[in-house]
């Protein structure tokens, strides 16, 4: 299992009196910490119009973050496709793989936040056939060839990109899916599949019946099992001592659940005893972890800077995480 850093950027200015600027400073360090710390890859979500989420283009954050790193991989977690253009999408990412020298995970999906596509005028009714149709062209763009499609959605006339991404044939690809059973249609595209278990189900056999079912897809579909990889977003915080992690982490922990959107409200307790957090000590974080590889899940994405965590604590849960997590995964 791979270890990796996953931001959903919520941000909450009017609790905090952090500035956006401030918070986009924590996410540039927070980066390159994870780059020193070894972490596999670093992730941020997209999201529009509510302090929930604070990156609403995450192309333009990854191109900064790309500058400042080297090695660690660099993924969208995700990009909403149905918001765009594809071919928009597909140029913006065509430069973030170039400028970070090859190092871009696109994690795609169709979102699900109402206040989102009100705000864009999109149809939420027709987000399954808008993604797919976007998904088509954005990959058909970057094969190089000239591309003409017509869809209800979408619509190119004999079109080739000017840039092209530096990864052959093309960067990996991972559609993000909410619900448990949404697995077997991602399988079905043969395309890896991106899990976020705190949103998707109560337990862990639950999600671990929807993996099965997006595996046997993916394998039905002509996939090889070994491609079939699930990176999952987990909430973690890491201290010395568990006690010490669930006192420190509780409050922010609680900020995010009472300010998520339409999402089910569970108690910190509950969350622990359900296992779709990690918060503790090494050997907590990793038995967590363990639980999920066993699984079959094969990215631990982090969910480091959750509820507006001080940046020194999310600072010092990573090092002990790169530390004492990261090299026994």
């Amino acid at each position: 299992m791979r270890l990796g850093l996953f931001s959903v950027v919520d941000h909450y200015p009017a609790e905090m009196g952090r500035s956006t600027g401030d918070f986009y400073a924590e996410l540039l360090e927070q980066a390159e910490a994870a780059e020193e710390g070894g972490f596999d890859s670093f992730w941020v979500a997209e999201h529009h119009f509510h302090e929930y989420g604070a990156v609403p283009r995450p192309p333009i954050l990854l191109s900064a973050v790309a500058q400042r790193t080297r090695r660690i991989r660099l993924g969208s977690g995700v990009v909403v496709l149905p918001f765009d253009h594809p071919l928009r999408v597909a140029e913006d990412y065509a430069m973030v793989d170039v400028l970070s020298g090859g190092r871009l995970n696109l994690g795609v999906g169709s979102g699900y936040l109402k206040h989102e596509y009100a705000g864009f005028g999109v149809d939420p009714e027709d987000k399954r056939a808008h993604f797919d149709e976007a998904l088509e062209v954005l990959l058909r763009a970057w094969t190089g060839e000239r591309v003409s499609y017509t869809g209800a959605h979408v619509e190119v006339h004999d079109v080739r990109l000017n840039v092209l991404p530096v990864q052959e044939p093309r960067p990996p690809v991972w559609v993000a899916t909410l619900r448990t059973d949404g697995g077997a249609r991602v399988g079905a595209r043969r395309l890896p599949a991106m899990f976020i278990p705190y949103a998707s189900a109560e337990t862990l056999p639950q999600m671990t019946a929807g993996l099965r079912d997006y595996r046997a897809a993916f394998v039905a579909a002509g996939g090889r099992l070994e491609a079939a990889t699930a990176p999952f977003g987990f909430h973690a915080y890491c201290a010395e001592s568990t006690a010490d992690a669930r006192a420190e982490a509780r409050p922010y922990m609680e900020r995010y659940v009472r300010t998520r959107l339409y999402a089910v409200q569970r108690s910190f307790e509950t969350l622990l005893e359900q296992d779709v957090v990690a918060i503790g000590d090494p050997d907590e974080i990793l038995r967590v972890a363990r639980r999920y590889e066993a699984a079959g899940f094969t990215h631990f994405l982090a969910i480091a800077n959750f509820g507006g965590l001080p940046h020194k604590r999310v600072l010092r849960s990573m090092e002990l995480m790169a530390r004492h997590v990261l090299p026994r995964l």
